[in-house]
């Protein structure tokens, strides 16, 4: 059993074939299963990816770094965060994808992005999401990889591109509190956009 867990490959492996056995213990039939339903989880699965990874950076790993003794700090950068700026620009992108196929396969892309009734609570928190994204792959990671050394530019141009990585991963964190509630609100607590609508 210790070797399922000793493989994040495995691991995850073990995960899904977990949930297949959980789905056809319930008695639920894995060839009904619905493509807007897939997309959800998804979407939903690489959302938790995307924005736990960006409260890492800015919860732990940033605040943590202060505390890090010099000789350590070429651990987090050269190993820990090139490996996770790896994977929240992924977990990112598939968000937004996966988002905008479930919007396209559910019927309400477009007035969602036109900020329409009664899809104006899903649409923003989309706009947010895009926002986000945005910052992810243009303007976080190019800065962090001049931060991190991936890219060899002057001492001052270092620290700044650290500085404006720190800044906007901070900005999409503040982004993230509204988008993740009306996202949720909007499949979930309808009745609160309704007047609105």
């Amino acid at each position: 059993m210790s070797s399922i867990f000793t493989s994040l490959g495995r691991t995850v492996l073990a995960g899904f074939v977990l949930l297949v056995l959980i789905v056809l213990a319930l008695g639920a039939n894995l060839g009904s299963i619905e493509l807007p339903f897939l997309f959800r989880w998804i979407h939903v699965m690489v959302g938790v990816m995307w924005v736990g990874l960006l409260w890492y950076f800015n919860f732990v790993q940033i605040p943590s770094m202060s505390k890090i003794p010099d000789e350590q700090k070429p651990a987090i950068g050269k190993v820990i965060a090139p490996t996770a700026l790896f994977w929240f620009r992924w977990a990112a992108l598939l968000t937004v994808l996966s988002g905008l196929i479930l919007s396209i396969l559910n019927g309400y892309a477009h007035q969602a992005f036109t900020l329409q009734a009664p899809f104006r609570a899903i649409g923003l928190g989309m706009w947010i999401a895009l926002i986000m994204a945005f910052n992810v792959w243009f303007i976080i990671w190019p800065n962090q990889k001049r931060a991190l050394g991936m890219v060899a530019v002057e001492p001052d141009v270092k620290a700044k591109s650290a500085r404006i990585a720190m800044l906007t991963s901070r900005f999409n964190t503040m982004l993230s509190i509204p988008m993740l509630f009306l996202m949720s609100a909007q499949s979930h607590n309808t009745t609160w956009f309704v007047i609105a609508s």
